[in-house]
């Protein structure tokens, strides 16, 4: 068999909905760790976000930031940082509509502005974190990776192409990720790939969420979490059970890379 990459998701994913992870996905993990695979989170949280998963299962390798950061055995191989221009002028717009916005470096997160608490709690409780301080001066003086704004379908699409450099991928109701236009998930992990020779028909890739759409359709094999949506499923090519009823296992022994 062929040394294969794995790309996996965070949440809906390699978590079920109580944020753990399954015994069964632990166990398909440490399998294909034995079996001499390469074995990657690729996820849009920053590296203090992912903290508790990356120690818990035992992650050497990890994507961060929808694609933006990139490790191996811990240590950072490719970085894109957000461009300040762009990013500059985005804020001043969102502070006249009262959309609040933060921004993410790898091991901490500001927040720029104050409008609407609630909504901005709403989120970030979503996946367990919790309202990121104040500072109006992080994005001046940090590396910012990754931005959230914090808005509704009201303004769906409104931003695309008034910032051509960033792109908008919605996570949660009420927010979306900026990341740069040109980053994804799957542009860094067939990097990753490539560095490693391993062939693109070799790369397997799990998700259930929106920012999972493109690496799901590079992959040699794209698997969609059952509790993704149909637009996240139809960029698979294989649909598997949902991430609280051992979906990641259930796939790997259908791919007959684990057996029954």
């Amino acid at each position: 068999m062929n040394r294969k990459l794995f790309a996996f998701d965070i949440d809906g994913t390699l978590l079920d909905t109580k944020k753990k992870p399954l015994k069964s996905t632990v166990l398909a993990i440490n399998a294909l760790r034995a079996q001499g695979h390469f074995v990657t989170l690729a996820t849009g949280r920053s590296r203090f976000h992912a903290q508790t998963v990356i120690r818990d299962l035992h992650f050497d390798n990890y994507v961060l930031c929808n694609g933006a950061a990139a490790f191996l055995n811990h240590q950072q191989i490719f970085k894109q940082l957000l461009p300040k221009k762009a990013l500059s002028e985005f804020v001043q717009e969102t502070s006249r509509l009262a959309i609040d916005t933060s921004f993410i470096g790898l091991d901490e997160m500001r927040r720029a502005t104050d409008f609407d608490q609630e909504m901005m709690m709403t989120a970030m409780r979503s996946f367990g974190s919790t309202m990121p301080q104040l500072d109006a001066t992080f994005l001046d003086n940090e590396d910012v990776y990754q931005g959230l704004a914090f808005y509704g379908s009201a303004y769906e699409n409104y931003f695309d192409d008034r910032y051509p450099e960033l792109a908008f991928i919605r996570w949660h109701e009420n927010c979306v990720d900026v990341i740069p236009k040109e980053n994804s998930k799957a542009r860094t992990i067939l990097n990753v790939a490539k560095r490693l020779d391993i062939e693109n028909e070799d790369v397997i890739c799990f998700g259930d969420g929106l920012n999972d759409r493109e690496m799901l359709a590079a992959a040699g094999v794209g698997v969609a979490m059952g509790n993704a949506s149909e637009e996240v499923k139809a960029c698979a090519d294989l649909v598997t059970d949902d991430n609280d009823h051992d979906g990641i296992s259930k796939a790997l022994k259908k791919m007959k890379v684990l057996k029954d």
